[in-house]
């Protein structure tokens, strides 16, 4: 079969062996696969990367040295079976999957290694385990942004937002994108969004982000002035506590302290944003950490690959808590899919590209370019 092959940060369209499913697995035949901003990270530099993964226990993924079919947001139809499979569906169905894949007892990222080929291709075997089948009529352009978009959603978890919150979103790429998405599906009714790029602030807009800056001309921070719940000052919030304590000792035989515990038990006192970095370059969470509201949820979903460093004192002062999001879990990836098919949300503005197996290459210089495009699909 055709596939695109990296090796040593170069991309390539050759000729792979037809991927046989072991026990537990099934070969899909790809009609939709993702290209991901991590992909172009790993492309360029894959070093980093393949550290952090052995240090927290996953040794084999993908270094520059190794021959690497990468993509893991994917979605095809079900070609055919290994030994030991129930076989839930009828050849030709189509389904989405988990980027994991079962070698007996050994787990690989589906894209991320050499022992576990992804989507740039026209098969590739998944674990039956961690398939699902896609809805029908949603369009296989559609499904493979599953994967993608429950990043996202595992982000907004994350971020423990409530509907009356403000959320801030830096940085417009496709994760931010999809987070907006994500924050609109779950109802936040303020979501500002930033970013340098014109064409990238015009597809937030269309996300439904409800505010859209260019913090080349205006802070996303001082957009949040209206908001007389956030906090932007300690006196503010020192002064908010006294005028509180003062307010309760007036009301005869009630203990104020017990009126405050249980107020905040309700949400009451000051609350800060709900803010989502998905840039991922050095510098920006401590920017964020500097002029997010008191309080605010800070919620790392950009994959930064260089050291990075902010104030734990200025963290410290204004009490925000500093959250990562990495991925998803199973049950968070098959709401997402069905999210999609069911119009709770129209990730359609996210694709700004299709491209066949020799259009990966160019694909991917697109890309890195980081303004008109956001998500291109490869259709093998």
């Amino acid at each position: 079969m055709r596939a695109v092959i990296l090796h040593d940060g170069k991309l390539s369209v050759g000729e792979v062996p037809l991927p046989e499913p072991g026990r537990g697995q099934i070969r899909l035949k790809v009609t939709r696969t993702g290209i991901c901003g991590s992909d172009l990270h790993v492309r360029l530099d894959a070093e980093p990367s393949a550290d952090v993964a052995a240090e927290v226990g996953y040794p084999d993924f993908v270094r520059s040295s190794h021959h690497v079919v990468m993509g893991h947001e994917f979605t095809g139809t079900v070609d055919a079976y290994g030994p030991g499979c129930r076989r839930r569906w009828k050849p030709g169905q189509a389904v989405v999957s988990l980027p994991l894949i079962k070698h007996g007892d050994d787990v690989h990222m589906t894209g991320m290694s050499s022992h576990a080929p992804g989507g740039y291709a026209e098969y590739l075997l998944v674990s039956e385990a961690a398939t699902m089948p896609v809805p029908d009529g949603l369009h296989p352009d559609l499904a493979a942004l599953t994967e993608p978009l429950a990043v996202a959603y595992h982000a907004v978890r994350r971020g423990d937002v409530a509907k009356d919150d403000t959320a801030v979103v830096i940085g417009c790429g496709p994760i931010g994108l999809a987070v907006i998405l994500m924050l609109k599906a779950a109802g936040i009714r303020r979501v500002v969004a930033s970013d340098f790029s014109g064409p990238r602030r015009d597809l937030a807009r269309t996300c439904g982000a409800d505010v859209v800056v260019d913090p080349a001309v205006q802070s996303p921070w001082d957009v949040l002035g209206d908001d007389k719940r956030l906090v932007t000052e300690a006196t503010a919030l020192y002064g908010a506590g006294i005028d509180a304590m003062d307010a309760l000792q007036r009301i005869p035989g009630v203990p104020w302290w017990t009126v405050m515990r249980a107020g905040q038990r309700f949400g009451a006192g000051p609350r800060g944003a709900a803010v989502f970095e998905c840039v991922g370059v050095p510098g920006v969470i401590e920017d964020i950490v500097t002029h997010a509201p008191f309080r605010s949820r800070i919620v790392v979903v950009g994959v930064c690959m260089q050291p990075d460093t902010f104030r734990p004192t200025m963290a410290s002062n204004k009490e925000v808590d500093l959250r990562f999001s990495f991925c998803y879990d199973p049950a968070e990836f098959r709401d997402t899919l069905h999210m999609v098919a069911r119009r709770r949300i129209d990730p359609r503005p996210l694709i700004t590209g299709v491209v066949g197996l020799d259009g990966v290459p160019e694909a991917f210089d697109l890309l890195a370019k980081a303004d008109k495009h956001a998500k291109i699909l490869v259709k093998p």
